[in-house]
């Protein structure tokens, strides 16, 4: 454990001087062959022997459910029938979210959501990329040209204590893979929530009253723009909706939502 956890550190490290290039990079470049050669090439999720580092095991991989077929063309949510433009949920029709669309590349269960809560609690910051690829690789099409790409915030207490936030990470290689813009800062949780992890969509929404607010330096960059706004689950919708809120407040149109997974009922799927 200790030499998985020296590995990842370095991985991180050396992905990061990448980024900036110059001496660091070239300084700690090299020593991601020596430790591929100490901690040879593992699955995230198993840990069965891999050939490269930036990928799942086939047994992993099979066991990802990606969203396909037919899903509400307001939330994503998978739906038993596809009725053309018609195919809208129950849900959406009664209550219309304040966002546009959302989309997510698989359901939070089996292999994809160990991926996530690997690179979320078990302080796995490289795994980013590989569910920014899962998303692009899925979901290009719904993220439209020309629209700025903004991650859900951590309230600055928590990013102290997590240390990364999980949604900018992806956010950030979302941005590489698609060309498109992103704005890090253009949304902050101003209000430190409880963790949403066991509440009811009503006490989520409860509890995120008041939680987001687009800074004065950031509203110019979201008036008449359309945005993606990036997260690794969708759970109940409650967080990305109370940021939509605060998105529309500022302008901000049309609004999206991608993310890596959301929960999905069994009978949903």
């Amino acid at each position: 454990m200790a030499l998985m956890a020296v590995k990842t550190i370095i991985k991180q490290a050396a992905h990061d001087a990448y980024e900036k290039r110059g001496l660091w990079h070239r300084l700690v470049a090299p020593l991601r062959f020596f430790v591929r050669a100490l901690v040879p090439p593992a699955c995230p999720v198993c840990h069965a022997p891999l050939g490269d580092d930036d990928g799942l095991c086939a047994s992993c991989w099979l066991d990802v459910q990606f969203i396909t077929g037919p899903v509400c063309r307001i939330t994503g949510l998978p739906m038993p029938v596809d009725l053309g433009a018609e195919t809208i949920s129950p849900l959406a029709r009664a209550h219309p979210p304040p966002y546009d669309k959302a989309r997510a590349a698989f359901a939070y269960k089996g292999s994809g959501a160990a991926l996530v809560k690997r690179m979320k609690f078990g302080d796995r910051r490289e795994l980013a990329q590989l569910l920014a690829r899962l998303i692009y690789s899925r979901l290009a099409e719904a993220l439209p040209r020309h629209a700025l790409l903004v991650p859900v915030p951590l309230h600055r207490r928590r990013l102290v204590w997590r240390r990364f936030n999980q949604s900018a990470e992806i956010c950030r290689h979302v941005a590489v893979l698609s060309g498109q813009s992103m704005a890090l800062h253009a949304v902050a949780r101003i209000r430190a929530t409880p963790r949403q992890i066991g509440l009811t969509r009503a006490g989520r929404k409860r509890n995120l009253r008041g939680a987001f607010a687009v800074p004065k330096n950031q509203a110019h960059r979201l008036k008449g723009r359309a945005v993606v706004i990036i997260d690794d689950v969708l759970t109940t919708g409650a967080t990305v909706e109370a940021m939509a809120r605060t998105l529309r407040r500022a302008g901000a149109a049309p609004i999206y939502v991608v993310t890596a997974a959301r929960v999905v009922l069994p009978e949903r799927m």
